[in-house]
Order: structure tokens, then C-alpha cells, then sequence
């Protein structure tokens, strides 16, 4: 076990080690903490995401627009990209969005059978408290590593992620 108590992933590794000795279990050192880190992380994001009464998938799609820039629109085929969900998925998500009065759809100047998903200033406003929050909430999780520490994680989580974010 570590040089501290330890954590419940050292727990499991130590069970597997001692009921299958022949398997190499050193990957669940990493990966099950990512998975525990995981699931840590979308319960700060849907405590930080309630006080606007937002949805994970809703802050999803209204930071995708705010990160955009001024005007802040996007092509529902650019949404799709950024936020991984099907089309249908996504005209679903634009219509409830719309209907609380999040993002409005405009024509496309460039396309005339096209159509813009534009942030409207109450979605605006939603996702800029709502970031505020998570970010609050996510320096609070990372309050036990150093800014270099914090720096080498990100690099090293960096590395993993790559090859997932690759086209």
C-alpha cells in the first residue's frame, strides 16, 4: 500500500494481487482513479450546473457557443463536432434550449437552407455562472497538488487523451 492510508484503488489492487498473482494489474492504478476522478467530477459539474438549472449535456452546448466568440453562433454541424452527440441528438437538444429561451436559430447568411444556433443573453449568462461555479468547484479538487504537480498531471493525462482526440 502507499506511504499514506491509502485510497480504495490501492485496496482493489491489493485484493486482485493477492487472489489473481499472475495478472499484471498495475493499469488499474491509473485508470481506476481516472474512472473514481471521473465520477467525482460529474457530480461537482451537475452540483455547479444546478444553481442555473442547466443539464451537463445543456452547458455542453452553450459553452460550445460561448467559446466560439462574438457573435456566438455555430452551424448545428459544428455543435455536432464539438459536442460528439448525432445530429438527431442535437436538434433535440436545440429545441429545448430554444424553447427556454437559451439559444435561438437563425438563417444561415451563407446557406440558405442553413440555419445558426445563436447564444441568446440569458444563455449567455447561464453558462458564463455556471463555468464560474464549476471552476470553484474543480479548484477545490485540486487543492491537494501543487501548481506543478497540477501542471505534470495535465500533461500526463495530455498524453492519454491525444490519440481519443485525434481525427
Amino acid at each position: 500500500m502507499s506511504e499514506t492510508n491509502g485510497d480504495e484503488v490501492d485496496r482493489l489492487v491489493e485484493a486482485w494481487h493477492r487472489e489473481r498473482p499472475e495478472l499484471d494489474v498495475q493499469p488499474l492504478e491509473v485508470l481506476s482513479r481516472v474512472t473514481r476522478l471521473a465520477r467525482h467530477l460529474d457530480i461537482a459539474r451537475r452540483e455547479a450546473f444546478a444553481g442555473q438549472t442547466l443539464e451537463t449535456w445543456e452547458f455542453d452546448v452553450l459553452s460550445a457557443l460561448r467559446r466560439s466568440g462574438a457573435p456566438y453562433q455555430l452551424s448545428p454541424g459544428r455543435l455536432l463536432r464539438e459536442t460528439l452527440v448525432t445530429s438527431g441528438t442535437m436538434t433535440n437538444r436545440v429545441d429545448r434550449m430554444a424553447a427556454r429561451g437559451l439559444v435561438e436559430r437563425l438563417p444561415d447568411p451563407d446557406d440558405r437552407r442553413g440555419v445558426l444556433v445563436r447564444l441568446t443573453d440569458a444563455g449567455r449568462a447561464s453558462v458564463d455562472a455556471a463555468l464560474d461555479q464549476l471552476l470553484a468547484r474543480e479548484r477545490v479538487l485540486l487543492d491537494g497538488l501543487s501548481p506543478e504537480d497540477s501542471a505534470r498531471l495535465a500533461a500526463l493525462l495530455r498524453v492519454l487523451t491525444t490519440p481519443f482526440d485525434t481525427p
